[in-house]
C-alpha cells in the first residue's frame, strides 16, 4: 500500500508513537549509562549525557519510524480488507450475508425491541436494460442504494439482497415511523429518471414492509415482508405494503 494512502490520522498516531518510544528510550539510555558510571565510580560528565541521549535518536528513531508506518499500514489494509468483504462492490451497501447476520443479531438480541424490514425492488428494472444497457441499469442501482440511504438513519442497516433488491432495516421504530420512511424512500426516487440515446424513463420502486415485537429471525421477517412487496408490484408498482405487526411469523411463500 502507498503510504499517501494512509489518512492524516494515521500519520499523526505514526508521529506520536515515534517520538513517545524514541524519548523513553533516550531517558532510559541516559538512565543506564548514569548507573554504569556511578559502578565504575565516576560520575556521567555533558559528553556522556548528551551521547546517551542523542545515540537512540539516531541509531533508532529511522526504524521505529518505518516499524510505526508497517504497523499503520497494515492495519489500514486489514480495514480496507473488511469493508471490500461486508460490502456489495455496486452499491456500496451491505452485501446479503453481512446485512442478513447483523439483522438477526438484532432479532435474537436479548431486547430487540420493536424493529422493522422493508424490502425495496426496483420496477421494470429489464426494461432499463433493455433500453438503456446494463451500464445505465448499474447507474440505476446505484442510484436506488444512494436514494435509500438518504432517507434512513446512521443506525439503520442497508443491504444489498441481490439484483435489484435491497433490504432496509429499521432500528426501534413503530409501524407509522416505517411507513414514513418507506413512503420517503419510494418519493425520492420516483423523482428521478434515467436518461440516454434520446429515451428517459422515470424510476420508482416497490416496496413491502414489516415490523415486529420480539425475537424472530431474518428469514421469519423477509418473508412476509417479501410477501407485501408481490402484493405492491402485482396491484400496481410504485407503492408500499405493510404487514401486521407481528412477534413470531409463520412461512409462507414469496416472489
Amino acid at each position: 500500500m502507498e503510504n499517501s494512502r494512509l489518512p492524516p490520522a494515521a500519520w499523526g498516531r505514526i508521529w506520536r508513537g515515534t517520538l513517545v518510544i524514541m524519548a523513553l528510550s533516550s531517558l532510559g539510555s541516559l538512565a543506564l549509562a548514569q548507573a554504569v558510571m556511578l559502578v565504575l565510580s565516576q560520575g556521567l560528565d555533558l559528553a556522556g549525557a548528551i551521547a546517551s541521549l542523542v545515540l537512540p535518536l539516531l541509531l533508532g528513531g529511522p526504524m521505529l519510524f518505518y516499524l510505526q508506518l508497517r504497523t499503520q499500514q497494515l492495519g489500514e489494509a486489514n480495514r480496507r480488507l473488511e469493508a471490500l468483504a461486508s460490502t456489495d462492490w455496486l452499491t456500496d451497501c451491505l452485501n446479503r450475508r453481512v446485512f442478513t447476520n447483523e439483522v438477526d443479531a438484532v432479532l435474537q438480541g436479548k431486547t430487540p425491541g420493536t424493529n422493522a424490514l422493508l424490502v425495496v425492488d426496483a420496477d421494470h428494472f429489464k426494461t432499463i436494460n433493455d433500453r438503456f444497457g446494463h451500464h445505465r441499469g448499474d447507474e440505476v442501482l446505484r442510484l436506488i442504494a444512494d436514494g435509500i440511504k438518504a432517507n434512513v438513519r446512521d443506525s439503520d442497516l442497508v443491504g444489498r439482497l441481490g439484483g435489484e433488491e435491497f433490504g432496509v432495516f429499521l432500528r426501534d421504530v413503530d409501524e407509522v415511523a416505517a411507513e414514513h420512511t418507506a413512503e420517503r424512500i419510494r418519493e425520492h426516487i420516483n423523482a428521478l429518471s434515467v436518461q440516454g440515446d434520446g429515451l428517459s424513463q422515470r424510476l420508482s420502486v416497490s416496496i413491502g414492509g414489516a415490523t415486529t415485537h420480539g425475537r424472530l429471525t431474518f428469514a421469519e421477517l423477509f418473508r412476509i415482508a417479501d410477501r407485501r412487496l408481490y402484493e405492491a408490484k402485482r396491484n400496481g408498482r410504485n407503492q408500499h405494503l405493510f404487514s401486521e405487526p407481528a412477534a413470531r411469523i409463520e412461512s409462507g411463500g414469496g416472489h
